[in-house]
């Protein structure tokens, strides 16, 4: 089975495809904005990684969400619920975890099928 890679820098690529399964970890690009703008921002880059990769938000199977607060939970939602399609969600978990950069307040690992 062949691999493919999107964005792909010496550290990492930001999307695999294999085997009809897409990869994909996301991060804020807006650092100056509230949970709510990162999450909408990142969950619009997640949108646009899927499309590359012949894939959407409907195919979504595993997704886990790291908070850097999880006082950020319920606002992080109300974004998250209003983006996912009815009756589409994937498996989920949500964590607190020390994120890689300070201004970071959401991170998540996607796992899609292809469309």
């Amino acid at each position: 089975m062949s691999i493919k890679r999107y964005g792909t820098t010496r550290r990492y690529s930001d999307c695999v495809v294999h085997g009809g399964t897409v990869y994909l970890v996301e991060v804020p690009t807006q650092l100056d904005t509230d949970i709510t703008g990162q999450t909408e921002s990142l969950l619009a880059s997640v949108e646009r990684l899927l499309a590359a990769a012949g894939s959407d938000k409907a195919h979504l199977l595993m997704v886990t969400i790291y908070l850097a607060d999880m006082a950020d939970y319920d606002a992080m939602n109300a974004v998250w619920d209003a983006w996912i399609p009815e009756g589409q969600a994937p498996t989920r978990a949500c964590l607190e975890a020390k994120l890689a950069h300070p201004e970071f307040k959401v991170e998540m690992v996607v796992t899609a099928a292809l469309a």
